[in-house]
């Protein structure tokens, strides 16, 4: 990857970062989904697990063609007011590279529940016995609130940065994210 588009998110007195994070996101996710893009990966160069925000700049990264012809849809209509784009640059040399990738908790006792009841054949009592409600894993990761493009579902997207490591090429899905790939970190 050489080559990136930050959008920076100004302060707004009626909207907290993160709910703004939240709007933008989910129009990138959108017209991703749209265009049928993997090319392109997501970086949150404000990102911090203690305590977890994402901060407050997205960092789109891919060949500049392709950064070129997203940004050609309308899809920031809505958030001209809240972001400032910046131009198409190129991503210094001797950046670090890093997984960015979505963790998920397991943090439905009742869902766990019937999957002990079915794989087992549990009664209900007995998997209320083997999984009791402090099963529920709670992450302490930054996250963004989305509606699934879908399947409609709202849900938590937790984000956890890996370490350094050497750049790894790779297809990126509709959120930016991808299981093998990396991205430049700076």
């Amino acid at each position: 990857m050489r080559d990136y588009i930050d959008i920076h998110l100004r302060p707004d007195p009626e909207f907290p970062a993160y709910q703004l994070m939240a709007a933008l996101y989910a129009k990138l996710h959108r017209v991703l989904a749209q265009v049928q893009s993997n090319t392109i990966g997501v970086s949150f160069p404000g990102y911090r697990e203690s305590p977890p925000t994402l901060g407050n700049r997205l960092r789109l990264l891919g060949p500049e063609a392709d950064l070129s012809r997203l940004m050609e849809h309308p899809w920031l209509k809505g958030m001209r007011d809240h972001t400032e784009v910046a131009r198409i640059a190129q991503v210094p040399v001797n950046a670090e590279h890093r997984s960015l990738r979505r963790v998920q908790a397991k943090s439905s006792p009742e869902r766990l529940r019937r999957r002990q009841m079915r794989r087992h054949g549990l009664t209900e009592q007995q998997a209320r016995e083997r999984v009791p409600d402090l099963a529920a894993e709670m992450l302490q990761l930054p996250f963004v609130t989305l509606a699934s493009v879908s399947t409609g579902q709202s849900f938590r997207l937790f984000l956890r940065l890996g370490p350094p490591t050497a750049a790894q090429a790779g297809p990126f899905n509709t959120y930016g994210l991808s299981c093998t790939a990396t991205t430049p970190w700076f």
